[in-house]
């Protein structure tokens, strides 16, 4: 094994002396990942608990007025007036005459207006949030009048009492894991590894055993005292060197700029990335047996490692893709190794959870070993 260790280390330091080689390498899955994180980053809040604006016109002086606001704030509406509705997607008027109508037992009528150009989703979510805070202050008028018989006048001590007490029903909502379903660069960083680190491994796989084959190298490792299986092996150990690289850097950058949660699942990261650079190095040499010129391999890389990844769900979400979209994610290896890392890196899972995407990953890797020793050629 220590002649196929030291082929792995020569053919890494042919790779990383390629100072070109660092672009696709580093500069462009880096690049792309912060791009398109930075264009698909979430709000920042939390979607259990949103809380959209309200452009509110208050033009009653009188206690109803100011307790309503109360409700709507309570409900989960951000309350906001003229002079910061910016982010308003719906707007409320509040007539002047509500606490007189209210104390008379008499309906009242809001003007509730749309606001142009915001948010469809938003809109919707701060209607229904209206509509449960009218529920709630007509509520509060109702407890009133059952605890002071209806005859009593409405006070504002009295409708604030009620209005302060203990809610008997919570709705405890939370995410399904420690962060959200993958936004952001919870998203893209993983995505673009695994998308990344398939295709360069293919390329620099491919390219390399072509270049070797032309070149005569092949042939003169073929007639030295070394078996195939130590000449394959150490080719492998090198391009999963190579990936090794790309995965460093990144778990770096992931966890102390980009914000992901790495260094509490570090191991099973770790394990499902090399189990997938193994797949990938296998491509690879399978990919340089088979072709011999070195852009066929180029477009014959990028013509498969790209809808992987599209399928495998490094472009967008599995979860907003339909479900047969879904299932097929998982007859490819991007499928289950960014499985695996979403489980680890978004939902906090443990590395107990992706056992059965390691073994898929190894399966792979170990078929297309077997269909790549069935295609060796010098």
């Amino acid at each position: 094994m220590s002649r196929a260790f030291h082929i792995g280390l020569n053919d890494l330091r042919l790779f990383l002396r390629d100072k070109s080689a660092y672009i696709w390498l580093l500069g462009m899955p880096l690049a792309f990942a912060f791009f398109m994180g930075f264009a698909m980053r979430d709000s920042g809040g939390d979607p259990a608990n949103a809380r959209p604006s309200m452009l509110i016109v208050n033009q009653d002086e009188g206690f109803a007025g100011k307790l309503f606001l109360e409700t709507l704030d309570q409900q989960g509406l951000n309350v906001v007036g003229e002079e910061n509705a910016e982010g308003a997607v719906r707007g409320l008027t509040i007539p002047a005459d509500f606490t007189e109508k209210l104390l008379s037992k008499e309906q009242t009528l809001f003007d509730f207006f749309k606001i142009e150009d915001r948010g469809n989703e938003q809109s919707m979510l701060a209607q229904v949030i209206l509509v449960r805070a009218i529920v709630a202050y007509n509520g509060y008028l109702v407890e009133f009048a059952m605890d002071n018989g209806s005859d009593a006048v409405v006070t504002e001590p009295g409708l604030r009492t009620i209005m302060e007490k203990p809610n008997p029903v919570e709705l405890d909502a939370s995410f399904a894991g420690k962060n959200p379903i993958p936004v952001g660069y919870n998203l893209s960083l993983p995505g673009n590894l695994v998308m990344y680190l398939l295709i360069n491994l293919m390329i620099f796989g491919g390219a390399g055993i072509a270049a070797e084959r032309r070149s005569g190298v092949l042939r003169r490792l073929s007639i030295n005292p070394i078996s195939l299986s130590q000449l394959l092996a150490g080719k492998l150990f090198g391009l999963i060197l190579l990936g090794l690289v790309q995965i460093t850097v990144f778990l770096i950058l992931g966890q102390f700029a980009f914000g992901l949660n790495i260094g509490e699942n570090l191991l099973g990261i770790v394990l499902t990335l090399l189990a997938f650079s193994w797949v990938g190095a296998s491509a690879g040499l399978l990919i340089g047996f088979l072709i011999k010129a070195e852009e066929k391999i180029i477009g014959l890389s990028l013509l498969c490692g790209l809808p992987m990844a599209a399928l495998g769900g490094c472009w967008w979400p599995l979860e907003v893709a339909p479900e047969h979209l879904q299932k097929l994610a998982f007859y490819l290896p991007t499928g289950w190794a960014l499985d695996a890392l979403h489980r680890l890196i978004t939902f906090g899972d443990g590395i107990e959870a992706i056992g059965t995407h390691i073994g898929a990953l190894a399966l792979f890797g170990l078929v297309i070993n077997a269909i790549a020793v069935r295609a060796f050629r010098v």
